[in-house]
């Protein structure tokens, strides 16, 4: 290989490398945006329904729909996320995050 040719390959790998840091940074910069609203959207949650009795009553089924990753839906759980949808329709949270937060009262 010659001199320039090695050049030029430098001159590619640092180009690439650049572009996947920049990738990287600007997937993690919009993954954290994204769990930032989540988390301040059950923390609001949280805070509004720590003494609601519906969703107290949730915190079983929350936890096996937490665990099963959503497989195990229980009738007290599907009860507290109408129950919240119904109070609070301004909060944008799927169901996962809405039976972390039941978990977190």
């Amino acid at each position: 290989m010659t001199r320039i040719q090695l050049l030029a390959a430098s001159a590619l790998l640092a180009l690439a490398g650049g572009a996947s840091a920049t990738s990287f940074v600007a997937t993690t910069d919009t993954l954290g945006g994204l769990s930032a609203n989540a988390s301040e959207s059950t923390s609001d949650i949280s805070s509004s329904f720590d003494d609601d009795k519906i969703v107290r009553a949730a915190r079983d089924d929350a936890a096996s729909f937490v665990a099963s990753n959503g497989a195990i839906r229980g009738a007290q759980l599907e009860a507290a996320l109408r129950h919240i949808r119904q109070q609070a329709p301004q909060v944008q949270a799927d169901d996962q995050q809405l039976a972390r937060a039941i978990l977190a009262l």
